[in-house]
């Protein structure tokens, strides 16, 4: 049976001025809270997904707004429960004074995912799905979108699901044999169950390879430039950009502190961050631009080193390059600046690529590079299931471990009421992924990234 709980509204668009806005509300009794407001067709009469034109009128009778009300009765809603949405004019004032109208009429104000929350308790959406829907919400780059809608679309669940009926069934012969030990019967064929665990840890090992793509995919490729004084990093970040985000002057030192920008290339989002140029210098604000751009190296999840092509590469720069190289285990690349002057690289170094960021030499070319170092070994396949989320993550890393616990107790032919405990555990911690087995901690921290309204 599903939950019809007190009634809530929220504005659901965007706040500013637009054409329309659209205020949803869900719950108990609903439509007929809405009729009290709205002068128009008698609403709970009318069938599910119909769109009709009114007036929402205040306890005063005073009109508000035109509005069209669109009906969706239950189950056939978002949320499992009546809920009915409201297109109103798009102003900030009309559109508060309309919120404002309901709320007066009896209806509470929806707290952050709420609307999402009811459509789990429902069963309108597993756990992973309601998950998926606040990343759609937040994506801002064509594989994040790609991603989300994977998950959306309950492919995450469904394999999930699969892992816990291979375990459900590895635990169901083991304590079925358990009810019968006194006649020293054994249904659990050891060597079946080997080969069960052994393929759910394989699928699990492939699904959880897919994080760091993912990751990089939900989150942004966090790409650093890095390189001298006037190496031409902030000239580089503004062509990638293809706009004027960093000044760019001939006086070393411009840039005294990270810079950073979003740039979307091929449907994946890199956070570009242009760096102070490193050098030893005593003033005070250089030197901590100089200690925040190694700090950034540190986390990056790609490094691009740049040198000017036209100045010697010292032995005392290839020095500190190398020392560079070692504050990360992320991809390092070396790009060779300002190709269109003489080149006199000095000390002998192999260039990734050589580039004219002013003339717009080689740069469609260095796009590619930065794609495909970024996703250097990672194993990312544009048309499959991606995890993003780190507790998807941790979630079948902990199922992962109890799984493989089970299994060396099988080959060590331990008794079943231990394997069985590492099954049961196994199952727990996937069911936290669909919501199968959740927490209020959980839950809560989840819904607290949606925006009111969803």
């Amino acid at each position: 049976m599903l939950l019809q709980l007190e009634p809530i509204v929220a504005i659901s668009t965007p706040p500013g001025e637009g054409g329309i806005a659209v205020i949803r509300l869900s719950g108990k009794d609903v439509i007929s809270l809405v009729q009290k407001c709205f002068n128009g067709k008698e609403l709970p009469k009318q069938l599910s997904h119909t769109a009709h034109y009114g007036k929402i009128i205040d306890q005063n009778g005073r009109v508000i707004d035109e509005v069209v009300a669109t009906l969706f009765i239950s189950p056939k809603s978002y949320t499992g429960e009546d809920t009915v949405e409201i297109s109103c004019h798009g102003g900030v004032l009309v559109t508060q004074a309309v919120l404002e109208t309901f709320l007066k009429a009896g209806a509470r104000h929806a707290e952050a995912g709420e609307f999402t929350y009811r459509a789990f308790l429902n069963g309108k959406l597993e756990l992973s799905q309601a998950e998926a829907v606040a990343d759609l919400i937040h994506a801002k780059s064509k594989k994040a979108v790609e991603a989300a809608n994977k998950q959306l679309s309950g492919d995450l669940g469904r394999l999930v699901k699969n892992f816990r009926q291979q375990i459900i069934d590895a635990t169901a012969m083991i304590e079925l044999e358990l009810d019968f030990t006194e006649e020293d019967v054994e249904f659990a064929n050891r060597d079946q169950l080997i080969r069960l665990l052994s393929e759910v840890l394989t699928s699990i090992q492939e699904l959880l390879d897919t994080y760091e793509a993912g990751r990089l995919i939900k989150d942004g490729v966090k790409t650093v430039f890095v390189g001298a004084p006037n190496a031409g990093k902030s000239t580089l970040l503004n062509t990638l950009l293809g706009h004027e985000r960093a000044i760019v002057t001939d006086i070393a030192g411009t840039t005294r502190d990270t810079i950073d920008a979003d740039w979307t290339h091929d449907g994946i989002l890199f956070k570009l961050i242009d760096t102070a140029g490193l050098r030893d210098t005593k003033d005070l604000v250089e030197a901590e631009g100089v200690k925040r751009s190694k700090k950034a190296i540190e986390t990056a999840d790609l490094v691009v080193y740049l040198k000017d092509l036209s100045h010697p590469f010292t032995s005392l720069e290839k020095l500190e390059f190398e020392q560079l190289k070692k504050l990360t285990l992320s991809p390092f690349i070396i790009i060779g600046t300002k190709s269109d002057l003489s080149e006199n690289p000095g000390a002998e170094v192999t260039f990734d690529l050589k580039i004219s960021a002013k003339n717009g030499v080689h740069i469609q070319t260095l796009k590619a590079l930065i794609k495909e170092k970024a996703l250097e070994n990672k194993h990312y396949d544009a048309s499959s299931l991606v995890i993003t989320s780190s507790r998807h993550k941790d979630a079948l890393e902990k199922t992962q471990s109890h799984v493989q616990q089970a299994l060396n107790m099988v080959r060590m032919g331990e008794s079943g009421d231990f394997l069985a405990i590492d099954l049961r555990s196994a199952l727990h911690h996937l069911g936290t992924i669909t919501g199968e087995i959740t927490n209020e901690d959980i839950l809560d921290s989840i819904f607290s990234r949606f925006c009111i309204g969803k």
